[in-house]
């Protein structure tokens, strides 16, 4: 029954439903396989959702690296760009919609929460299991920049006074 289900030319196509990177990605071919062949043989049932589920687009990528190039980390800035065009999200989409890893997210919403710009809670999943954090940003996104802004101006500032002082040393 594998191999024939390998051989079906929809086989293809319904992997591609359960991970659209299927089709894209071999490295997870034998993952996705194995969940239809096991779907199949045992006819375990599973009920497939639709997830509304926003990634980063062009826009977000340029957001992304203007933070980056300001002295932000990548998974903190990929999360600011990814919070800023939604309500809210969970740390699994965080995850899926910036690409980044679970131990990056956390260390991310972390540093967004110490700095005070976003707001996380807990919700509690139908059912048994640990609550899921749920993040949103605490301040509007033009508040943010208006902070780095200030923080950059200060750096320069700084750093003029910094060379100044040389220059009178250098006499």
């Amino acid at each position: 029954m594998f191999l024939r289900l390998l051989l079906n030319p929809i086989c293809p196509a319904i992997i591609g439903l359960i991970n659209p990177n299927f089709l894209f990605h071999e490295s997870h071919r034998k993952i996705n396989i194995l969940t239809i062949y096991l779907s199949a043989k045992y006819n375990i049932g599973i009920i497939m959702k639709k997830i509304d589920l926003k990634q980063l687009n062009e826009k977000d990528e340029e957001i992304a690296d203007a933070l980056i190039s300001l002295g932000m980390s990548r998974p903190v800035a990929r999360s600011l760009a990814y919070l800023q065009h939604v309500n809210e999200a969970t740390s699994v989409e965080l995850e899926r919609g910036t690409g980044l890893r679970q131990p990056e997210i956390s260390i991310a919403t972390k540093e967004l929460k110490e700095r005070n710009w976003v707001n996380e809670r807990e919700e509690k999943k139908p059912g048994k299991g640990r609550p899921y954090k749920v993040y949103s940003l605490k301040v509007g996104f033009n508040d943010i920049i208006a902070q780095l802004e200030k923080q950059q101006r200060k750096a320069v500032d700084e750093t003029f006074e910094r060379i100044e002082r040389l220059k009178q040393l250098g006499r």
